[in-house]
């Protein structure tokens, strides 16, 4: 699975203040109440938001380095001064503020956006979109990544992530402690087995747990479609999806943690569809045409 930006980052910092706060002696607290659930429940809460909102708040910054995008803040040529002129037009029709407008060097067409939140944000094309795909079918996608700014995709995501965060942190420690008394018969405190058990119980929960965040990233791609219709045109959505998907064969280079924040992804069969960030092609085609006929 393609480990995407929200919980890469979201990961490492869990991983991080879980060793930094063992190291300071909070685990010993838990030790010295008998594992208060409350108590435990209340720090993992603290610290499963506090990576989220980490996450949420780098996203941008991470964003622009991973993917090398050039911020256009003078328009250096008609193509830049259309792209600008189009995202702040579709800015005002969805009552947000004009995001920062990039270019990313890639060769495959694909696009995101990210932001921690709404009007602030930032929205990127790749070089290959814009020099095959048609100025309608760009719009639809510029409209279609708006969607996901004006709805504030990226603040959700980081919610649930922080729910889902909260209850992994609380899990791996019950189960580190369980293993640590049980396996390790450790009745004096907890031990060298609590603490390797408690991170690698975090590590597979929270892999098995993302895909909850997984599912929500497919659910919002169905509606960001409709405001790439909505904003741009339904067939000019329908149009870019078709080209994306012509387009499937060539090498993708939009860096792993981003994936998430494109406009497409890898196709993906049996289990790998749970950790899937995007819904296949076809069926957001397919939406977008039962959507006309409505």
């Amino acid at each position: 699975m393609r480990i995407l930006l929200l919980l890469a980052t979201n990961l490492a910092v869990i991983i991080l203040a879980s060793v930094t706060l063992r190291l300071l002696g909070f685990d010993s607290y838990f030790e010295q109440q008998g594992l208060n659930f409350t108590a435990l429940l209340i720090f993992a809460a603290v610290i499963g938001f506090g990576g989220s909102f980490v996450s949420l708040l780098m996203s941008k910054w991470i964003a622009k380095k991973s993917t090398r995008a050039r911020i256009i803040e003078n328009p250096s040529n008609p193509a830049e001064q259309w792209l600008v002129e189009t995202v702040q037009q579709i800015a005002r029709e969805a009552g947000v503020k004009t995001p920062e407008i990039a270019i990313f060097p890639a060769q495959q067409s694909n696009a995101f956006a990210t932001g921690w939140n709404r009007n602030d944000a930032l929205v990127a094309v790749s070089e290959g979109m814009l020099q095959r795909f048609n100025k309608e079918e760009i719009r639809a996608v510029l409209a279609h990544e708006m969607g996901h700014v004006a709805s504030g995709d990226m603040v959700t995501l980081a919610l649930i992530q922080g729910v889902v965060n909260t209850f992994v942190i609380f899990l791996a420690r019950v189960v580190g402690s369980f293993v640590d008394r049980a396996v390790f018969k450790n009745d004096g405190g907890h031990g060298i087995g609590f603490i390797m058990v408690t991170i690698v119980a975090e590590i597979v929960l929270g892999i098995l747990a993302s895909t909850i965040v997984f599912w929500f990233s497919r659910r919002r791609e169905f509606r960001a479609d409709a405001a790439g219709a909505r904003w741009g045109s339904n067939e000019g959505m329908i149009s870019a999806l078709q080209r994306l998907k012509s387009e499937a064969g060539l090498p993708d280079e939009m860096p792993d943690s981003m994936q998430a924040f494109g406009i497409t992804s890898g196709v993906r069969s049996g289990l790998q569809k749970l950790f899937a960030s995007h819904p296949p092609l076809d069926e957001r085609i397919e939406a977008l045409r039962n959507r006309t006929h409505q």
